[in-house]
Order: structure tokens, then sequence, then C-alpha cells
């Protein structure tokens, strides 16, 4: 029996909003502790906060949340935050895990298999001044546990210091800040928290200044380890302005491994730390490593035997084994088709998160003896069939100048409705944050709510993504909001010129820098029907001013130097080119943003008043920089779904109606 037919975008489906935010997130911070495996988890459900679940090696080797609520491991460190917990097998009593609590950005031990245990304890201050003092990227070190500490020294977001520190365990840091040891001074701006040698006699970590950004250069900071626990004789040994080090570890035979892009892709080396002399393990033109937004990721893991686990590829990352020695490389085999930085390894078995096009994201282990990979955590029930998962198509398609852009296209998709023949999709282009990023082609359900109701959605990573190589991110260089606009126009009109979306009919939407490339869209082309804007950069100007100091040079090389910002902010902000913005749209906010804060969208809308363009603000009490909570991405992908329904003439009863008001009617 042939399938009914519908128009595109009204079809009936079976993922409503609250069943993909119920599935929103993924795990992240894989490590182990002795034989069991430890990692964070996201409970949209529960406010947002993230707990840290245990998989113990035992019995059925059931995963268990190990911290209820209101226990949240996240870290606000750059208001990014990173790794945010250690631990270790104790010779009696079970593991000890020290983590980060967001609440209060304190620093806790918790012994959960210890006889009458009181749960977590603090080990560190709370703050006088200022958001912090904020901590991550923690590694245990006899009685003390070795971090990087972000502490303010005033009212500005800018005013903040950062150093690596030793905060002892048994708990007498917790009311005195002077316990605190710093094992560095403040003369870098970022740092990384420290790698220790096998041996325990050398420290190696990453550090970056303003204006650059980790992506544009780091240098590898090597130190000796004293008896006492000081680091003596740090001096950089690989790397500089013009090169990034994505990450450092120690080998088993205590050499030293960077991944870095010297030779335009982030390949990996081995470094002799007595000259810097470096020698790539594996020349190819793949990204063994990505933008470092966060301490703690891990791109690759060593191996006992001498091996390394890493990941590698073109716009998606595979895992592999290492041989340092010979060069080669052999892949996981397994249905994932990415893997996020979050390796860790222990014995002859290597953890990873990992998703395909028909799975989330879980946690994957790796036997590296047998070649046999296994889910071992975070595995959920599909919510809906699988036959409603759409099928994504990875695409090249050619821009201005001929410049390749790539993008995954993701078409309507329903195993019981199809449309008329002669009716063409709606398409909604999707730009990605960063937006020194990429976008895999994996099963993400807020794409599946829009294609499983017969609309199209093709993510695009535009020029200054990750995943393709240094000369590909450099081409934002200087050029955001014209690169990443004409960018992703290009790959709509060629999806409309093929036959394969509504020219009529396409949209635009972003979160984050995805945000700015979806205003400057409406701003600077006519080819959009509507957007939908979230937690957006709107003024360039603003943005370097308000935005936290990780980002507060961004702008730098992403527009152009502060003396000519202002012009540059005149030109391309949404904001300022208000008058040029003749499509509906529809902007959501998180109202704690400290990346975009509010007044980014406020501006905007202040410059709407009198202009007949209907639109409407959302604003999310207890909302930062990209939504945690089910409540408020059930009403986010509502309202984005209403507006296309109302923009693209389409039938939906459904979600609530959103109410598109024009300025002038007030």
């Amino acid at each position: 029996m042939a399938a009914p037919t519908w128009p595109y975008g009204s079809w009936p489906s079976p993922l409503d909003a609250a069943l993909a935010a119920a599935h929103d997130g993924r795990p992240e911070y894989v490590g182990t502790v002795g034989p069991e495996v430890w990692w964070t988890e996201p409970r949209p459900a529960e406010g947002g906060r993230r707990t840290l679940v245990r998989r113990r090696p035992a019995g059925d080797g059931a995963e268990t949340a190990e911290l209820p609520p209101p226990w949240n491991v996240r870290s606000r460190f750059t208001e990014y935050g990173g790794l945010p917990w250690t631990g270790a097998e104790r010779a009696a009593g079970g593991p000890l895990i020290v983590f980060i609590h967001f609440a209060d950005q304190r620093l806790y031990a918790y012994e959960p298999d210890a006889p009458g245990s009181p749960g977590p304890r603090p080990l560190s201050p709370l703050s006088t001044t200022g958001r912090g003092p904020r901590w991550v990227d923690p590694v245990l070190r006899g009685a003390e546990v070795w971090c990087v500490l972000e502490e303010f020294t005033g009212p500005a977001p800018t005013d903040v210091r950062r150093v690596l520190a030793a905060v002892p365990l048994d708990g007498s840091a917790a009311d005195d800040r002077a316990a605190v040891r710093e094992l560095t001074d403040d003369r870098h701006r970022f740092t990384t928290g420290p790698r220790l040698s096998p041996d325990g006699r050398h420290a190696a970590w990453l550090v970056w200044d303003h204006p650059r950004m980790p992506w544009d250069g780091t240098d590898l900071m090597l130190a000796e380890v004293t008896g006492d626990g000081l680091l003596t004789g740090a001096r950089s040994v690989f790397g500089g302005p013009e090169e990034s080090v994505a990450q450092v570890e120690w080998a088993s035979d205590g050499s030293l491994l960077a991944v870095s892009d010297r030779g335009g892709w982030w390949n990996p080396y081995r470094v002799d730390p007595a000259t810097g002399w470096a020698v790539n393990l594996c020349l190819r033109e793949e990204e063994f490593g990505g933008a470092l937004w966060k301490p703690g990721l891990r791109w690759m893991a060593p191996l006992a035997e001498g091996t390394v686990a890493v990941l590698h590829g073109q716009g998606a990352s595979v895992l592999g084994i290492l041989d340092p020695e010979s060069g080669d490389l052999v892949d996981a085999a397994g249905p994932w088709t990415d893997w996020q930085p979050a390796l860790a390894a222990s014995g002859t078995r290597v953890y990873g998160v990992a998703a395909s096009p028909r799975s989330a994201y879980e946690v994957v282990e790796l036997d590296t003896a047998t070649g046999h990979a296994r889910v071992v955590g975070a595995q959920g029930a599909d919510p809906v069939d699988p036959a409603f998962y759409p099928e994504p198509q990875s695409r090249t398609f050619l821009g201005p100048d001929d410049r390749q852009i790539h993008a995954h296209v993701y078409p309507p998709h329903h195993p019981g409705c199809r449309a008329a023949a002669d009716e063409l999709p709606p398409y909604v282009v999707w730009a990605h944050g960063g937006p020194t990023d990429h976008v895999p082609p994996v099963l993400d359900l807020h794409i599946a709510y829009f294609t499983t109701r017969g609309i199209g959605v093709v993510e695009v990573n535009y020029g200054g993504s990750t995943g393709y190589g240094r000369a590909y991110r450099e081409r934002l260089r200087e050029q955001w909001g014209v690169v990443d606009v004409e960018d992703c126009a290009a790959v709509a009109r060629a999806l409309a010129d093929e036959g394969t979306a509504d020219p009529a009919r396409l949209a635009v939407r972003g979160g984050s820098a995805g945000g700015w490339t979806a205003a400057a869209s409406l701003a600077a082309t006519d080819l959009y029907a509507c957007a939908a804007i979230i937690y957006p950069v709107l003024d360039l100007v603003g943005f370097a001013e308000e935005t936290h100091d990780l980002e507060s040079r961004y702008i730098d090389g992403l527009a152009g130097p502060p003396q000519t910002l202002a012009v540059v902010s005149r030109e391309r902000s949404p904001a300022a080119n208000a008058d040029r913005i003749t499509a509906p749209f529809v902007l959501l906010q998180g109202l704690d943003d400290a990346v975009c804060p509010p007044a980014q969208a406020e501006r905007l809308t202040a410059a709407m008043r009198g202009r007949p363009v209907p639109h409407a603000y959302l604003a999310f009490e207890g909302e930062g920089h990209g939504f945690r909570r089910a409540d408020t991405m059930v009403r986010a992908l509502e309202a984005e779904l209403s507006l296309y329904a109302q923009v693209f003439g389409i039938e939906r009863n459904d979600v609530p109606r959103l109410r598109l008001r024009l300025e002038r009617e007030r």
C-alpha cells in the first residue's frame, strides 16, 4: 500500500519536543579508576545538571549514577568548563574521586565506598571576589590534587588570572586560600592542567596568550618536579605563536607526545624534551586533534605496550591504534562514524564517546588485544522506531571563487508519509557555533524533529570550520560575517538550483556563532524566508567589550584588529544593520549567558522597533550559553517549528502558536 500524501512540513511525527529534549546531551570526560570506567552524563529533566556515572567491571557491569541531585559535576572555567573530575584507586576503601561542583565551583573529594562515608567534602575555598575561584583539569599527585586555578581579581570579565595550583586533599584549604600552593606564575593568560611523566619527575602543559586563540598558537611547557613538589625550570619546548599544539601526553616509556598543526594538519609528534626536535608519527592530511575550547579534551591516549589510541579523519573522527615506531594505523571496527575527544586508556582497553547516524553518543570500549569493540555505557533505547531517523548525505559544494564547502544534507524522511511529486520541501540551513568548530554526520534528535515532519536540514561546515586543515580554518580570518554567510548561502542556493529544496521556503538557524551567521544572513541577503537566532553574537564591538575573557580578543582574528573593529562592526553587525532585515525571525536567549550576554539580543530587538518585521524574542531565566533544561529546549523547539509553519504556510496543530509581533503595532 502506498504511503499517504501529505504536504511537506505537515507530516505527523512520533518525535515530539519533549522526547527530543529528554535525550539531549551526551556523555563526556571519560576516565578510568583502576578497572572501572567513569564519565559525566547530562540530566535535562533535573535542571540540566551533569552527574558522575560509574561502571564497575564485576558482575553484569551495571552503570550507576554516583552523585544524586543537587550535585552537578561541571566547571565554569572560562565559562566553557573543561575536565571536571579525576580519580584514583586507593589501596583500601575503593576509589577516591575529586570533582568540581557547578553551584559553588569548589573542588570536592568523594570516597563512595568508604564505610560510613558522609558524602563529598570540600577541598577548596569559596571566593571573596568575583565568580571564582574556579578549577579545571585536575590530576592526583600524592596528598594533593594539581589543576588549573582561575581567580578573579576585579569586577570585569577580563579581571582574571590563571595558574597551575596544588590543593591539599586533607581539606585544609577549604577555608584557607593560603593553603593552596601556586605552582606557576600568571605570566601566561591561559593554561591547561599538568600532565605528569610516568616517573613523576617532569610536568608538561600548554599555554597561550591574547590575542591568540588555542587553535592559532600555543606553547608546550616543560618543567622538572622537585622532591618537595615544586615546578622548576619551566620552558617552552614545542609550538609557538603560529603553531597550534592541541594536546600533550606522556607515553609509558617516558617519551613526550604532542598533537600539532605545524604541517597544516593536526598530526601526532614525538618531541625531544631537551631540544624540542619533533618527529611526525603519522603524516597525513587528516586531523588528529581539534580546537581546544576546553582543557582536558583528549584526541590521543597512550597505551601501556607503546601504541597510541588516536582519533583522526576529515570532518569526523574515527578511532585508530597507532604504532609510533612504524607509523602503522589500524582503525577500530564498528558502526560508529564519529568519536568525541574524550579518550581514556587502561591496560589494553581504550574508552571513548562515539555515535553514528543510527545511534546517539555512547561510551564505547575497544579491547586492543582482540580488536573487539562494544558499548559499555550511556546506551539509550531508541526513543522512536529507527526507521524515522534521517540519513545524512555528506557532500561538498562550491562557493565563491570555486572554494569547497563541506556540508551534511538531511532530507525529509518519514517511513509512512510522502509528499506530492510536484512539491519541493522547505529546508533549514544550520550554521554551527564556534565558529572554530564543526558538525559530524551523526544522529541528532533535534534534526530528526524537523525531518520527520517533512522539513529538510542541511548542516554547513563553512569556511573557518575545524576538521579540514589549517588553511580551511584560516578562510574566516577577518572575514566573519562574510565567508560564513556566503558559504551557507551557496549551499542553500545549490540545493534549490538542483531541485532538492524549495527556493521560496529556505530558512537559516544557528546558536552562538551560528546565531551571528543566521542574523547576519538576514541582513546580507534576501535568500531566506525566516531565521531562528539562538543565544547569538549580534554586535562585534559589544561582544568584544562584554564577553568572557577567553573570547575577548577572538574578534581580532575573526573581524580584524581593535583599531578597525568599529568600522567592521558597522558594516557587518546585525544590530547595526537591522534596517536591512526584512524576514521574520525568532530570537532565543538565556538570561544568565556570560558568553553572549542578553544585552546583545536586546540591542537587536531595540533596533527593530518601528519596523514592520514579524519577530519574537523569548528569554529564559536560569539558562546560560547553551540550553540545558528540558523545559527550555521544548519551548525553543516548538517556537522554531511554529515560526517555520507560519512563514512556510504549513498547517500544524501540535505546537503552541508563536506570537510574531510587529513593532509598529505597539
